[in-house]
């Protein structure tokens, strides 16, 4: 009876776990500021952050995977993943982590995938760093990945080169290439920014029903305020470094903070007629 509580507190604890963390970057004209007191938890759910450029977004999930450059300073009074402390991991160890359980789709795949490499080969690539597959192998298993995320004839995608793809093709790449391990966290950097309005679903169907499929925890970074909302389960909503308010998606409407409801009235509505877009105004409180 007694190892009962242990079970059930452990099937308890959140994926992630970051308590006020801080992260500075050295420059040339001194310390630049990227994250303060960030603080919040993960477990198996889709949690979306959201907010303009420059706010964080992105150095939270760099941070996570410990990307974030020589010149960052990172402290936390905790910084989990799965229980392990991601701050105080040797480099090996880390790398057992990143690309293995925590994995991470960048904004634009014309930057992330090797020019020169066909898309079967840098998928092969990373099926053999995971694994102790041969050459064959792995290539099979690269045109199946292609097949997963409903690339068509994905045998003949395979042997193209990154800049055969189109914008939707590139990001299902980028998104089968971090799927191979089979993590227990993807974190999406702004997956759907550069798409078309009809590509932006395809690809929003395609995480929803992969991760639904392989319970895994959902990062969704993005700066569209209602396009999270109908797709993630939670939302942090960030403001220079800062996360002033946090709410679940289906409540965004209720949002309460300032910010929050500049960034809503500012979007244009279809229901809604005015003679001109709501313009920003900020406060120098929401700093604090």
């Amino acid at each position: 009876m007694s190892s009962t509580p242990a079970r059930t507190e452990q099937a308890e604890l959140p994926l992630l776990d970051v308590r006020n963390l801080f992260v500075d970057f050295r420059t040339t004209t001194g310390t630049v500021g990227a994250l303060r007191d960030v603080s919040f938890t993960l477990g198996r759910e889709r949690l979306g952050i959201v907010g303009e450029s420059g706010s964080g977004k992105s150095t939270v999930g760099r941070t996570l995977l410990r990307i974030h450059g020589k010149n960052g300073i990172v402290r936390a009074r905790r910084l989990q993943f799965a229980g392990r402390d991601l701050l105080g991991l040797p480099e090996r160890e880390m790398r057992e982590i990143r690309g293995r359980r925590m994995t991470m789709v960048m904004q634009d795949p014309r930057y992330c995938l090797n020019p020169v490499l066909k898309v079967g080969n840098q998928l092969a690539e990373a099926c053999r760093a995971h694994s102790t597959m041969g050459k064959a192998e792995a290539w099979q298993k690269a045109v199946d990945m292609l097949d997963i995320v409903q690339i068509r004839n994905p045998a003949r995608v395979a042997e193209y080169y990154p800049h055969e793809l189109s914008g939707g093709m590139g990001q299902r790449v980028m998104i089968a290439m971090m799927l191979i391990p089979n993590p227990d966290l993807l974190i999406a950097d702004e997956p759907t920014s550069a798409l078309d309005v009809t590509v932006q679903r395809q690809i929003l169907h395609l995480l929803d029903r992969l991760v639904a499929q392989r319970r895994m925890s959902l990062v969704f970074i993005s700066h569209d305020l209602n396009l999270v909302s109908g797709f993630c389960d939670r939302i942090l909503i960030m403001y220079r470094g800062r996360i002033v308010e946090s709410c679940a998606a289906d409540q965004l409407h209720a949002a309460r903070h300032p910010y929050t409801r500049g960034l809503l009235d500012c979007a244009p509505s279809m229901d809604r007629k005015v003679d001109r877009l709501n313009v920003l105004v900020r406060d120098p409180a929401w700093e604090q």
